[in-house]
């Protein structure tokens, strides 16, 4: 999840998104504009009409921008109303990118993969409903959680005594790596593809046990036949119960 922190500018610390225009985090993810970025004010008030457009415009360019900002930026481009504009960039993007913030959230504790800090965090963060924290958490704490969390489930699986060569080998190697997004991306697609080539192995040991009955081989070799993790673990778990 890419999310970018805007710079306090307006009074009493109002987020301004006109003060992104400067600042490296946006000017490496903003979208391209024709547009000439003038020098950049200390509030809202400072901006002319075509400044207001071009501030808005960029928040409306930034992919993670939530359903909320989205509407309320294209409502306000469409009206072309410049003290509206203003009024928004000081106080409404805020409230709009808060709701946006919570929903993200709630859709993270809706995750049934989410582990226990991420969901305590969450449910923390919903429960305080302060805009300041939400949007920190979701631009840094959420990584920082969820590494965690990784770190446990990638354990369990060390502890797991059904766990193969190649499983116990990748959890060891990413455990010592401590890396976040490897850790991620192998609970999502590495730890399946491991799995599944221990037990093709854990299936060929079977096969070469002469004294198994016409059926457990027949199953055996019809799940390797088949050759997908599902069908394999399927056999390892249930099929070969099944069969004897």
């Amino acid at each position: 999840m890419r999310l970018h922190r805007v710079a306090p500018g307006i009074a009493a610390g109002i987020i301004a998104p006109a003060l992104l225009l400067a600042t490296p985090s946006f000017a490496a993810t903003a979208a391209p504009t024709a547009v000439a970025v003038p020098a950049v004010p200390s509030s809202a008030d400072d901006l002319d009409a075509d400044d207001l457009k071009v501030a808005i415009a960029r928040i409306l360019a930034d992919p993670d921008s939530g359903r909320r900002v989205t509407r309320e930026a294209n409502a306000l481009l469409d009206a072309n109303d410049p003290e509206a504009m203003r009024a928004w960039l000081e106080t409404g993007y805020r409230l709009a990118q808060a709701e946006d913030d919570s929903v993200a959230i709630a859709r993270i504790l809706a995750d049934p993969d989410s582990g226990r800090r991420v969901t305590r965090e969450a449910n923390a963060l919903l429960d305080a409903n302060d805009p300041e924290a939400m949007r920190a958490w979701l631009e840094t704490g959420y990584r920082l959680a969820q590494a965690e969390d990784d770190s446990v489930a990638i354990a369990r699986t060390l502890a797991d005594p059904d766990s193969g060569r190649r499983v116990t080998r990748e959890a060891n190697a990413l455990l010592d790596a401590n890396d976040p997004e490897a850790m991620r991306a192998w609970l999502e697609t590495g730890y399946r593809l491991a799995q599944a080539e221990d037990d093709s192995v854990a299936i060929a040991r079977i096969l070469a046990d002469p004294s198994i009955s016409p059926a457990l081989r027949a199953a055996a070799n019809a799940a390797l036949d088949d050759n997908t993790p599902e069908a394999l673990r399927h056999f390892l778990e249930v099929g070969r119960y099944e069969v004897a």
